[in-house]
C-alpha cells in the first residue's frame, strides 16, 4: 500500500467510525492525543512548497492544512510529503467568504458550489480527509437573511454529500463572523439535519469565545467537533489574537476537550512568521491545549 492509499485507507477509516468521529486513529490504540497543525498562510516568505513543509516540521509541528484547490499544485504537494514524511489533514475552501453558497445570484451559488466540490477533490489527491467550509454569510434581511442562508447552504451541501462520500472527504463547517446559528442548539440543529457522517464541525476556539464562550459552545456542540482550529481572542478589545495574549480560559477549555474525548487534528491560526515564530506557536499551542 503507497502514501497516498495509506492515507485514504485511514481517513475513511475515520469518517466510518461516525456517527462518533473522535473515539481516535486507530481501533487498536488506547492511545489519544491531539496533532498539531500550521496553516498554510502562516508560513511567511517567498520558497518553495518543499522549503514550507521542511520548515513547518522543523518547527515540530505534526501536519499541514492547505488553502484552495489552486493555490498549490498537487505535484508540489505530495513531492513535499514525500520529502519530508508530513500529511495534509486539510484543505480550507479559499473562496467561501465571496462566492458564497448563500449568495443572492444563482450564477455565484453555482460557483460556490464547484468551488466546495474541486476543494475536496483536491483534499483527496493530497491525503486530506477534510475540508474546512463557512457555509454563507447573513448580509441583509431581504437577499440573504439567516433562512436563505440555512435553505441555500443545505441544499448544495447535499447536493455533494455522494462525493464526500465517494472520495473520503468531510466537509466541515466553521461558524464565523457570518451571522449565522448564533447559537449552539441552532449550530447543532443545521450539522444534525444533514444526518451524514461526512458533515462535521470545525471548531474555533478564538471565534467562538466571542461568541459566548469557547468552553461553553466546546460543551454544547460536543460530539459534532471533528478538527479544532486554535487561535486567543480578547473579549475587551473584541479582536481575536495570539494565544495566552487574550482571556481564553485554556483550563476549562482543556477540561471541556477531554471531556468530549476529542483525539485528532488541531490547526493554529494565528500571526505566522519564520522558522523561529512558528516554533514558538508550536510551543504556545502544546501549552494551551495539554500536548506532549
Amino acid at each position: 500500500m503507497d502514501r497516498r492509499q495509506f492515507l485514504k485507507a485511514s481517513s475513511i477509516g475515520l469518517a466510518a467510525s461516525a456517527i462518533n468521529p473522535l473515539s481516535g486513529f486507530s481501533a487498536d490504540s488506547k492511545e489519544k492525543r491531539i496533532y498539531n497543525a500550521v496553516k498554510w498562510t502562516m508560513i511567511k516568505g517567498d520558497m518553495p512548497v518543499l522549503e514550507k513543509f521542511q520548515m513547518t516540521k522543523d518547527a515540530g509541528f505534526d501536519g499541514m492544512s492547505l488553502m484552495g484547490h489552486d493555490w498549490v499544485t498537487v505535484k508540489e504537494v505530495l513531492k513535499a510529503q514525500d520529502k519530508t514524511g508530513l500529511p495534509v489533514h486539510n484543505v480550507n475552501d479559499a473562496y467561501h467568504w465571496k462566492v458564497r453558497l448563500s449568495d443572492p445570484d444563482p450564477s455565484v451559488r453555482k460557483k460556490a458550489k464547484q468551488d466546495m466540490q474541486d476543494t475536496m477533490k483536491f483534499a483527496n489527491d493530497v491525503g486530506a480527509d477534510s475540508i474546512l467550509l463557512v457555509v454563507g454569510k447573513v448580509t441583509d434581511p431581504v437577499n440573504e437573511s439567516h433562512d436563505q442562508v440555512w435553505e441555500r447552504s443545505t441544499e448544495a451541501i447535499t447536493d455533494s454529500l455522494p462525493l464526500a462520500s465517494r472520495l473520503g472527504v468531510r466537509i466541515l463547517f466553521e461558524n464565523v463572523g457570518n451571522d449565522f446559528c448564533y447559537k449552539p442548539d441552532l449550530w447543532n440543529k443545521y450539522i444534525d439535519q444533514f444526518e451524514s457522517p461526512w458533515v462535521g464541525a470545525f471548531y474555533d476556539i478564538g471565534n467562538h469565545h466571542s461568541r459566548g464562550g469557547a468552553a461553553e459552545w466546546l460543551r454544547a456542540t460536543g460530539h459534532r467537533i471533528v478538527k479544532l482550529d486554535v487561535k486567543g481572542h480578547s473579549t475587551e478589545r473584541q479582536k481575536n489574537c495570539d494565544l495566552f495574549d487574550g482571556n481564553v480560559p485554556w483550563d476549562k477549555v482543556r477540561e471541556e476537550i477531554q471531556r468530549i474525548n476529542f483525539t485528532g487534528w488541531a490547526t493554529a491560526e494565528v500571526s505566522g512568521g519564520g522558522l523561529e515564530r512558528l516554533t514558538q506557536v508550536v510551543e504556545r499551542m502544546n501549552r494551551a491545549l495539554g500536548i506532549g
